[in-house]
């Protein structure tokens, strides 16, 4: 018996055998497989970030004036990315001061007050203050600041010059070293500026006549004088630190690497924590100091990604531009982005280490 054959009538009356109408449906181009479908590349690539209009960046009309002024002056990619994330840090801080300020939280304007300090510092080491040729160097963004640039200390310099001599550094040690030496020139330059801040608060008070400002006065002056009085005792910290580590070289069970994180410890070490505090917050440092250098990674790619884009764009090929421009927009996002999220940690940090040592800070 012949064998029986389905057949299905096409277009015009055509007959089609069952095979051949899968074969031509399976053919077919599906539109939610050209258009992102669940596995498509369309949906796992990362998409590149959004173009903001100038201004966008931030909620703040102020900080949005400084971030177009810093655009202007043509900092690197990295100041950029570091003083984007300093001023979304402010920003946040400044909106959630507004909303205490309308509880009635912040009576004696302390918050305020140090609200105004916070953004004089970034102001100054960013050069956005007016005087550029001060500008603080910030020891999480070391890519514009070489060996050759002097330390504006006559001690830093000596104990410098006395490591870089005495052989008992490798060059990757001696990278180390130059980091600590920064941390300690930026620490003392916001000394400097806060120093400065109180002095101009003092006058300001001196020339108002309400007597209702009095306790205010005396609230705000002693709180910056307390923050004063542990920046200078930090500094005093780090100076003895670098002159030991300087004369004797580094020790291989050191803790930790980063400046910002063996500051913090020589700290806690001399709190009131408990052994347990004391190891819980050890843990919490090895954790800060992951994200710093992970920050600082992203900061060198994102170094090198902007020395690319330059050759590729003297070059002149469009496509080759917008692939470049694509990939340093992206790390660009995320290196502002990780830099956000280390100086939010940080003054937590600071806090906890304070406070178990008997002193504070605003």
């Amino acid at each position: 018996m012949a064998s029986r054959r389905e057949t299905l009538s096409g277009p015009r009356g055509l007959q089609l055998s069952l095979p051949l109408l899968l074969a031509l449906l399976l053919l077919r181009p599906w539109p939610a497989a050209a258009h992102g479908g669940k596995y498509s590349r369309e949906k796992n690539e990362p998409e590149p970030p959004a173009q903001r209009e100038p201004g966008e960046e931030f909620r703040m009309e102020k900080l949005k004036q400084l971030w177009e002024k810093a655009r202007r002056l043509h900092l690197s990619p990295v100041k950029l990315a570091e003083l984007h994330a300093d001023l979304k840090i402010q920003e946040r801080d400044e909106l959630n001061w507004k909303k205490l300020k309308i509880e009635g939280l912040d009576e004696d304007g302390e918050k305020e007050a140090k609200l105004v300090r916070n953004l004089n510092v970034i102001l100054a080491r960013y050069g956005l203050d007016g005087r550029k040729e001060a500008q603080l160097v910030h020891s999480n963004s070391l890519s514009d600041s070489t060996q050759d640039d002097g330390l504006g200390d006559p001690r830093l310099e000596k104990l410098w010059h006395k490591a870089k001599t005495s052989g008992k550094f490798s060059s990757e040690e001696l990278d180390k070293l130059w980091k600590e030496f920064l941390h300690h020139k930026e620490k003392v330059a916001e000394y400097n500026v806060l120093l400065e801040t109180l002095s101009r608060t003092e006058e300001s008070y001196e020339n108002a006549i309400s007597p209702d400002l009095s306790q205010v006065k005396d609230d705000v002056l002693y709180s910056k004088h307390g923050e004063l009085k542990d920046r200078l005792r930090s500094i005093h910290q780090g100076l003895d630190r670098l002159r030991r580590v300087s004369h004797q070289g580094y020790s291989p069970t050191a803790e930790f690497e980063e400046p910002r994180v063996i500051d913090l410890w020589d700290l806690a070490q001399s709190a009131n924590f408990t052994e347990k505090e004391l190891e819980a917050f050890r843990e919490e440092l090895r954790h800060f100091e992951a994200k710093i250098e992970k920050h600082s990674h992203y900061q060198k790619q994102l170094e090198v990604s902007h020395q690319k884009l330059q050759h590729v764009e003297s070059l002149g090929d469009s496509e080759h531009v917008s692939r470049s421009r694509e990939r340093h927009a992206l790390l660009q996002g995320r290196t502002q982005e990780l830099g956000y999220k280390v100086g939010r940690v940080e003054p937590g940090l600071v806090a906890t280490a304070l406070s178990s040592s008997g002193h504070t800070r605003a």
